[in-house]
Order: structure tokens, then sequence, then C-alpha cells
């Protein structure tokens, strides 16, 4: 069922050729958004893939752009990309990111610069960037992570990102709100991807048990809350981060 309606909107959810992205790009395009499907062009070519199926997929509102979101000079040709195919840009959906799990004593300096460029450094990328293609009353959706709330044992890195993801949703939203540009971040917990495969079993049980509603996430229950926030009737909601975990924090 389409709850939303995003006729005449153009929006860019970054790292969305699979997971979490994938799915809030669906939801998009299904409600009837122009969408830049972005993807890391990665040595194997496996996203490019990804990108490409489910383009064809959702159809002609869709077109596929490759960019890292680590280097600021592909972020801002990426931002060009889309004002050229599109006009402009509605809503900017900061997805992309990447784990490298594990405890501060084994992490090494790359598993930290890796995750803080990918996962807090390209949401400034995509934010800047994007700043001057962005429609007054446009959306800015950065996704967080409950990581970015409370300790998690082996995310110092991620958490680290997170956090910042959280601190730059809040000065932005101040930065934003002359334009009516609404700047809002979405926390969930854990949720049923292929990251998944990285997480021990026995660790996932533990998160579990912190879960009153006794499941794991799916990647729907995210783009839901990603679409609300994108939509007109939150037009008076910015600078928050909407918690979305089965009740972790309750």
């Amino acid at each position: 069922m389409i709850r939303y309606s995003f006729p005449g909107k153009v929006v860019l959810v970054t790292g969305s050729s699979r997971g979490i992205g994938a799915a809030i790009l669906t939801k998009f395009a299904e409600a009837g958004a122009a969408c830049a499907l972005h993807f890391w062009d990665d040595p194997d070519g496996a996203n490019k893939k990804d990108a490409e199926a489910l383009a064809a997929k959702l159809g002609a509102s869709v077109r596929t752009f490759a960019a890292d979101v680590r280097d600021a000079a592909q972020v801002e040709g990426l931002m060009r990309q889309v004002k050229d195919a599109f006009g402009g840009l509605d809503i900017l959906v900061n997805n992309a990111g990447i784990l490298r799990d594990r405890s501060i004593r084994k992490m090494t300096l790359d598993d930290w610069t890796a995750v803080i460029q990918t996962n807090l450094t390209g949401v400034f990328h995509c934010c800047k960037f994007a700043a001057d293609i962005l429609r007054d009353g446009g959306r800015i959706v950065s996704i967080a992570s409950v990581a970015g709330l409370v300790g998690i044992h082996g995310q110092a890195n991620y958490a680290a990102a997170k956090a910042g993801v959280i601190g730059m949703t809040r000065s932005l939203a101040k930065e934003f709100a002359r334009r009516q540009i609404t700047v809002n971040a979405v926390a969930p917990g854990v949720v049923q991807t292929a990251m998944l495969g990285e997480i021990k079993p026995e660790v996932m049980a533990e998160y579990l048990k912190q879960i009153p509603l006794g499941r794991l996430a799916r990647p729907e229950d995210v783009a839901n809350v990603v679409l609300f926030l994108a939509s007109e009737e939150s037009s008076y909601i910015t600078g928050q981060v909407i918690p979305v975990t089965g009740g972790w924090l309750v």
C-alpha cells in the first residue's frame, strides 16, 4: 500500500543498490518520485550489477549514478549529474555506510578510517554539495543508528560515526531552516540485511533479548519512517532523531 505520494519530486538515496537503501528507493519510486539510485562502483562490480537490476525493475523514473562518498570531488560531480538529469533535488537520503566491527584493541587504523570516512565524512560531503541543488522546502534524512545513541561493544568506529551524523543533523537543521529544508535522522536497531552476516550468532542472540517486539527490523520498517520524514506531513519536524528499534531504548 502506498501511503505517501511524491509526484514531481526528485530523490537521491546514497548506497541504494541493496539493503536499506534499496528498500527506501523502491518505496519512493512506487510513490511517484523521480529517483537517483547511487552506488559505489566496487572492483568486483557487484554494486553496479545490483543497481542496474533494481533500476530495471523499478522503471524509467530511476537512473543510476556511481560515486565514492569518501571523495569530495566525486560527490560534487554526482550532484552535478543529478541536477543535469533531473533539474534539481528535493530529497536527499544519506544511507551509504559500512561496518568493520572489532574491539578497539583489534581495530586497525584502516578499520577506523574507512568507517569514519564513509559513514560520517560521506554524509558531510553529500549535504555540502547537495545544498546547491536542493530546492527550498526540501528534505534531508540521514540514516544514523542505535549505535550512535548507546554504546555497543566492538563498534567504536561505527558508533562514533553515527553519533557524528546525529550531531551534524542537529546543526544542519538550524542552518537549512531559513530555506524551509528540514534535516532529520533515523536510528535503526538491528536490521535484516546482508551486513548481518558479519555479526556472530551469540551476539545476535543478545541483541534479540533487548528488543521488546522480539524481532529484527525489516528494511521496509526503516524506509517507512524515511518516507514520513520526507513527506509534507512532517514539515514541522526538524533536527530530530527517530529510533526504529522495536523498543530497544524503552
